[in-house]
């Protein structure tokens, strides 16, 4: 992981690029040229003093490192929920239910019916394609645990995601005071050509 500061208006601002092979291939020539010579340097650089294009450039990294954060989040919450519901079918299971008649899953849209004779036992998947045999606690705890766990992982990517935020709204803050400035410069040209 590189970094390297962003000064925009009084505010430095920290990035972090993680540049592997594949994802250097895609790069703009901005970042390919531009931003690899800051990470090479390691210096803070002036968002006010970076040409339109460059900014432009940050921009885009910025979405994109934006979109992966927030699809990151959305796919850990997703699993988080599905973890949470298993912890709850396993409460499901108790002595009152035992014999009862239940409708068991084959796929996601075919099931057969079946009796509940053991509610001591589950089996859990514990991820590529296994699956253990757990007792109701330890599933429960099973469940928790990796529900507490994706808990941490969003509640990381959760402060990298505003601060990405924050930085592509200071990088187009100053775009707009780019535009703005170069609409004014072109203004008064059009208007003594008028004259």
């Amino acid at each position: 992981m590189e970094h390297f500061s962003l000064v925009c208006q009084s505010r430095v601002l920290h990035v972090k690029v993680a540049l592997s092979p594949i994802r250097s291939l895609k790069f703009l020539s901005f970042q390919r040229g531009f931003l690899r010579r800051l990470l090479d340097l390691k210096m803070a650089v002036n968002v006010a003093d970076l040409s339109l294009p460059q900014l432009e450039g940050l921009k885009g990294q910025l979405d994109q490192e934006t979109e992966f954060l927030t699809s990151s989040i959305s796919q850990l919450k997703v699993v988080q929920t599905k973890y949470v519901e298993a912890k709850e079918c396993v409460n499901v299971l108790n002595k009152e239910n035992e014999g009862k008649e239940l409708l068991v899953p084959l796929t996601s849209s075919m099931y057969v019916p079946g009796v509940l004779n053991d509610v001591e036992h589950v089996l859990v998947d514990i991820g590529t394609g296994y699956y253990v045999e757990k007792n109701v606690e330890e599933s429960k705890d099973f469940f928790k645990r990796k529900i507490d766990f994706l808990t941490k992982q969003i509640e990381k990517i959760q402060p990298a995601l505003q601060e990405k935020h924050a930085m592509k709204q200071a990088v187009v803050e100053v775009m707009n005071m780019k535009i703005q400035q170069l609409h004014a410069a072109q203004n008064p040209q059009s208007s003594t050509a008028k004259a």
